[in-house]
């Protein structure tokens, strides 16, 4: 194919701090949402204790990103390894360890590229106030990214704030919610929502006020939904999935205003969150610079009726906390065109075209892929190797993908799939293998936590090599 990749195009990878680092209270970090969330499992899987040990790694882990050719490298830190208790003391040992990684990524060519927040919530900061219900919340996360911009700006020019934080919100052991009352619950989801907003459009502004040269913005978890039929209602559903699940999120670190689809839904629940004044003028000054996109799969959505059980708003959430139905707009159907991996997630490269044109039609802002792969329960051969032709199949498809987009008018600033080596994935452990590169362990078992190319590994260092021409 033509080779439709800038010159200048970011091919990267990505992780984040709790499911790759390990080192989990080592030189004074504290716990976080992540780590006391992966311990109620520790009896059945891998937690994050050890995860995949960058934490005692790096240096070579380092120097394998290098023999891949990533121009950057896509990472979170922790909050908790910075500020332990989230709002206390900074920890100079959490600093110093970003600073050898940051230095040593620069060493070696590769940009850093650093995620603020990735699930990880200091746990203090739930035992003292639940989390992001209150505003305090806000402002320790807006101190914890200054901390951050102070120590790396001069160095680090990429910054994400929250990491999907359209997807965390419904994932209610992310937020720490317990309410068995589901309007007691979407009223607190909707006030900790907005809190996240306030709290990133704080550090957007601090971003433009200490890094030099400083671009940020969020990562979203990106939604494509088609139509379960051609039916005017069916179409609408559709839409009104893409917007409830991802487009509000965008809409409002665009505008810094709620759009009124939204608005309307947080009236007819009644759980419209408490807003002080002046957030007005805070949300408006978030501006972001570009977004950044996750993306795994499509949906399939027809018109869901309210009826005497169900008033219009209220939703239904599925076993997998991700996806919810809501009445009188959409509910999730399966899209019967679709392949699927082995964990369920329908593969379609289209959608992730689909996207890139609808986001960069909408918002005109540069975009780039920050997360996009194959789980699959990879296995090593007898002599050492791992073939992952599979992977390898899934991400050609989603690189020609960008290339059309581009193609297409899109201005991509970068690819940086999930993910740059095997790491903790949040329900399946280490079953559920994303990596270019195999980290020899299991769920029960820490082995040696050996490094090992995968094919995909290979492959991968060729498409950078050759700036994007697929092979």
């Amino acid at each position: 194919m033509n080779k439709q990749f800038p010159d200048n195009f970011l091919w990267g990878a990505s992780s984040s701090a709790f499911q790759i680092e390990g080192g989990w209270e080592e030189d004074g970090k504290g716990k976080t949402v992540a780590d006391y969330n992966s311990f109620k499992r520790s009896h059945i899987q891998a937690d994050s204790k050890v995860a995949s040990d960058f934490y005692h790694h790096w240096r070579e882990d380092i120097l394998l990103m290098k023999e891949l050719g990533l121009k950057i490298y896509r990472f979170s830190i922790s909050w908790a390894r910075i500020i332990p208790d989230g709002d206390g003391g900074v920890n100079p040992k959490g600093l110093e360890f970003y600073n050898q990684v940051i230095d040593f990524l620069l060493e070696n060519d590769i940009m850093p590229f650093v995620t603020l927040y990735h699930f990880d919530l200091p746990y203090a900061l739930v035992e003292k106030y639940n989390g992001w219900e209150s505003r305090d919340c806000v402002f320790a996360f807006e101190r914890y990214t200054r901390v951050c911009f102070e120590a790396f700006g001069d160095r680090v020019k990429y910054w994400q704030v929250h990491n999907e934080q359209n997807l965390m919100i419904r994932v209610d052991e992310r937020m720490n919610i317990y309410e068995t009352d589901a309007y007691k619950a979407d009223k607190m989801r909707a006030q900790m929502d907005y809190h996240m907003f306030l709290a990133h459009a704080l550090a957007v502004k601090a971003c433009h006020q200490i890094v030099s040269e400083g671009k940020i913005g969020p990562a979203v978890s990106s939604t494509c939904t088609y139509p379960y039929s051609n039916k005017p209602e069916d179409v609408w559903a559709a839409r009104m999935n893409d917007y409830f699940k991802t487009n509000y999120c965008l809409d409002i670190h665009f505008t810094g205003e709620y759009p009124g689809y939204y608005m309307r839904y947080l009236k007819e629940r009644n759980i419209i969150p408490f807003m002080e004044e002046g957030d007005k003028e805070i949300l408006k000054s978030g501006k972001m610079d570009y977004i950044a996109l996750n993306y795994y799969r499509t949906l399939c959505a027809r018109y869901l009726p309210v009826d005497d059980e169900n008033p219009i708003g209220s939703r239904i959430c599925r076993t997998n906390e991700v996806d919810f139905d809501q009445y009188g707009y959409f509910r999730d159907e399966k899209n019967t065109n679709l392949l699927a991996s082995e964990y369920g997630a329908q593969i379609d490269p289209m959608g992730l075209r689909i996207v890139l044109n609808e986001y960069y039609g909408r918002y005109r802002l540069p975009l780039i892929v920050t997360e996009n792969g194959l789980g699959a329960a990879d296995t090593l051969t007898e002599d050492g190797k791992v073939h992952d032709d599979y992977r390898i199949s899934y991400l050609r498809d989603h690189v020609k993908a960008c290339a059309l987009a581009i193609e297409d008018g899109v201005e991509m600033l970068g690819y940086s799939p999930w993910s740059v080596m095997d790491l903790l994935s949040s329900h399946q452990g280490f079953k559920k293998r994303y990596g270019f590169i195999y980290v020899d362990r299991n769920d029960q078992d820490i082995k040696d936590l050996k490094r090992i190319k995968k094919d995909s590994f290979h492959w991968y260092k060729q498409v950078i090599e050759m700036n994007g021409e697929v092979l």
